[in-house]
């Protein structure tokens, strides 16, 4: 039996073209890749976020090039039949088109089938760039955690006409530069309406409401391993509860002398354990 085709972004265009809501969720390593690639998700984004939801970082512009290449790998041996989207980290496309196609391709060598770039007008040259030497781009705008210095936080975006409209206007040059998909991040629905009405390119919201063209997630946040989620996730299932249980009851067994349990272990052959302690008595002499 062949294995299924995997997922392009031209699918996504044609999902927005059929009026097909888009499915995206991150993933960071082998087994998570393999769990929300049966689920079904169109799309796997290893995301920046595994600064924080995976190594304890305080923002996602701790991350380093080295770390998200490792993510990326691991994610890619899970051989998902899902789009693999690599989260282009802080200041590795920023200085020059040269470092990001450098550094896109990185990824692509890693496993990656596209990668994504935050930001707006101010980066389509690196998003036509990469284009055009065949890298596929996701873009990415409206909050753009990667720039909360400059921002303010991690605020909600477009709530004002003018900011709106520049939102509109950077989703727009994204689409003019190549793209074949954008991320719209923690922005007024309405606006995220405007732009995915405007865009020939499928939108995929988070927290931006639900008329954008697709969604995505952060896979800690819906399964209940983030302390503190934000207001735009739904919790589907408590797993840091269901871990920590294991582990008491683990540590409880190994205490009381329960585990490790009888067919948990191997044992010598009777004739092999008395030639053992006859060695074993020698010694002793």
């Amino acid at each position: 039996m062949s294995a299924p085709r995997r997922v392009t972004p031209r699918d996504f265009v044609k999902k927005k073209q059929r009026g097909e809501r888009i499915v995206m969720i991150t993933a960071y390593s082998y087994p998570q890749a393999r769990i929300v690639d049966a689920a079904g998700v169109d799309g796997i984004l290893v995301g920046d976020s595994v600064a924080m939801v995976e190594l304890g970082l305080p923002a996602t512009i701790y991350v380093s090039m080295k770390e998200m290449l490792h993510h990326v790998r691991a994610v890619a041996r899970a051989r998902p039949r899902a789009l693999v989207v690599g989260d282009m980290p802080f200041m590795s496309y920023e200085r020059s088109r040269s470092e990001a196609l450098r550094n896109a391709a990185a990824f692509i060598r890693a496993g990656a089938d596209a990668v994504k770039l935050e930001g707006g007008a101010e980066v389509a040259d690196r998003v036509e760039a990469l284009v055009k030497a065949g890298i596929p781009v996701m873009g990415h705008v409206g909050l753009t955690p990667q720039r909360f210095l400059t921002i303010g936080g991690y605020r909600l975006m477009g709530k004002k006409a003018e900011q709106a409209a520049k939102l509109l206007e950077d989703a727009k040059a994204r689409e003019d530069a190549g793209a074949f998909a954008v991320v719209i991040e923690n922005t007024v629905a309405e606006v995220a309406a405007e732009i995915t009405k405007r865009l020939r390119i499928p939108t995929i919201c988070i927290g931006s409401g639900p008329w954008c063209d697709g969604q995505i997630i952060v896979l800690h946040d819906i399964v209940g391993l983030t302390e503190e989620p934000p207001y735009f996730t739904r919790r589907y299932a408590d797993v840091a509860s269901v871990m920590r249980r294991a582990v008491e009851s683990y540590v409880e067994d190994v205490r009381s002398g329960r585990f490790p349990g009888e067919g948990m272990y191997r044992r010598m052959k009777p004739e092999e354990l008395e030639a053992f302690r006859k060695l074993l008595r020698e010694l002793d002499r």
